[in-house]
């Protein structure tokens, strides 16, 4: 069953009745679907925001939140702290509403007032044209992977990691937000190669460590990097000897000297920098800088 499907039918009746209206290329081409109390529903095909005909209530959001998470708010209650949850296959929930804060940190989230349902896509090949400036012969460089939200960063780290794996390169992927592999019940819902490794559901301040520890890899793959406390992760990566290839939120490198890893971006910690684009689909490159 294709995976929009997949998502829809556990929807209300009437929500999953109009989503089953949409043409079979819309279908194909869907990234997001919004959901906002008193709104029609949004969905992004591409470039392109179609509204669908059909106003959102609070009942419609809770009970879709419910199904998708099969009501386990247990297993659940850390993501939600935080205001998304991914479910199977690697499929993003954001959500808002009213933030129950304890301790000085959001605990919970009640009276939910949206929800953002983001598919995730495996595309194979995409990475085809980035990865000469990765892979120079048998060294794969340190990389980080700049883009604004939307342009694919996901999408091209699982296919960078599935062609490391598959040319035989130790490859081990600290999946914090479980969304470059999809782990379910241990399985991989994404195709990444006989040679990778995957650490599910972990800080990157731990799991980098624990990685390199435990899995000995030639290279680590994770995604949203830019906390102080991934800084520490970062190094101890370096001076094991071992390749990072990672993404962060930006347009520009000033937005990325803003953020805690800006130093070690300038000290040339990665030896290429890819700037991506919303244009061109997932991995479309704006521009490549080198150092060293």
């Amino acid at each position: 069953m294709n995976t929009f499907y997949q998502i829809t039918c556990r929807m209300p009746s009437p929500i999953e009745a109009v989503l089953k209206q949409l043409t079979e290329k819309d279908v194909e081409k869907t990234e997001e679907i919004r959901f906002r109390t008193g709104q029609m529903i949004l969905i992004r095909c591409g470039s392109i925001m179609k509204k669908i005909d059909y106003i959102v209530t609070n009942k419609d959001l809770q009970q879709i939140l419910n199904n998708l998470i099969q009501y386990s708010f247990y297993a659940y209650e850390e993501d939600l702290s935080r205001g998304f949850v991914t479910i199977e296959g690697g499929h993003r929930i954001g959500i808002c509403g009213r933030t129950v804060v304890k301790n000085g940190q959001p605990a919970m989230m009640k009276e939910i007032s949206s929800l953002n349902i983001r598919f995730a896509k495996e595309i194979p090949g995409c990475s085809r044209k980035v990865m000469p400036e990765i892979l120079h012969g048998n060294k794969i460089c340190s990389t980080l992977i700049i883009s604004p939200p939307g342009c694919g960063k996901t999408t091209l780290l699982r296919d960078i990691a599935r062609v490391l794996s598959e040319n035989g390169f130790q490859t081990a992927v600290c999946d914090e937000r479980s969304e470059i592999a999809g782990m379910y019940q241990g399985k991989s819902g994404f195709h990444l190669g006989p040679c990778c490794d995957v650490l599910d559901g972990c800080d990157k301040a731990w799991g980098i460590p624990m990685l390199i520890r435990s899995m000995a890899p030639q290279v680590i793959i994770t995604d949203e990097i830019g906390k102080s406390s991934d800084v520490p992760a970062v190094m101890q990566c370096m001076a094991s000897g071992v390749s990072l290839i990672t993404s962060i939120h930006g347009s520009s490198f000033q937005d990325v000297q803003r953020s805690s890893i800006g130093n070690l971006a300038e000290q040339g910690i990665f030896q290429t920098l890819i700037y991506l684009t919303s244009q061109g689909g997932p991995g479309t490159v704006k521009e490549v800088i080198h150092y060293g």
